[in-house]
């Protein structure tokens, strides 16, 4: 909100990071607020109201994965294997190392807060977006609107596959990597012009 201290508003946020990664996503306003040495009332007056506080998190950490992963996916004169490799354990990496904090964004606040999910779901399109911009512009498959839609699948596929493997810690994410990139050669070799 306008006026709001941003150096306070940062503390908040880290008092409100430190309570989900360590509560878990069912982590209340109340544990929130007591982590910051205030109240409710206060928390709430900082961020409008407890949408505000999600929408504040989620610009908060979708800065950082972007921030992570678009270098991984651009890197120039590496092959197709390579990127999607790198960029897909460096996300499965990430969601796993900060779990608490990836459920509450993607289950818990999505599901309460309609604005939430239409912001994570912005998220996840405009990934999508980009990495089907991508494909198009290296010409691995020059129709970009099939582009789009494999930037979309493959975002997706991805998203999916991390949620799936969170459930199956037993599963080693070498094997997970490995898996994705498989189906995405697979499919860019299928789509590449004979």
């Amino acid at each position: 909100m306008g006026g709001r201290d941003p150096d306070r508003r940062r503390a908040l946020l880290d008092a409100a990071d430190r309570v989900i990664r360590r509560e878990g996503p069912e982590a209340s306003m109340a544990s929130i607020a007591a982590e910051a040495g205030i109240t409710k009332p206060i928390l709430y007056r900082h961020f409008g109201d407890k949408s505000g506080l999600y929408q504040a998190l989620a610009n908060r950490h979708v800065r950082t994965v972007t921030g992570l992963l678009r270098p991984e996916f651009d890197r120039a004169g590496t092959d197709l294997r390579s990127r999607a490799r790198t960029t897909i354990d460096a996300y499965l990496k990430m969601i796993a190392a900060n779990l608490n904090l990836y459920r509450f964004l993607f289950h818990r606040a999505g599901a309460e807060d309609s604005r939430t999910h239409s912001q994570m779901t912005a998220i996840v399109r405009g990934l999508g977006e980009e990495i089907g911009t991508v494909i198009a512009a290296e010409g691995a498959v020059p129709d970009p609107v099939r582009a789009q839609v494999l930037g979309h699948a493959f975002v997706g596929m991805v998203q999916a596959t991390g949620d799936w493997w969170l459930e199956h810690p037993e599963v080693d994410r070498a094997e997970v990597v490995e898996g994705l990139v498989t189906v995405i050669v697979a499919t860019m070799s299928a789509t590449l012009p004979r």
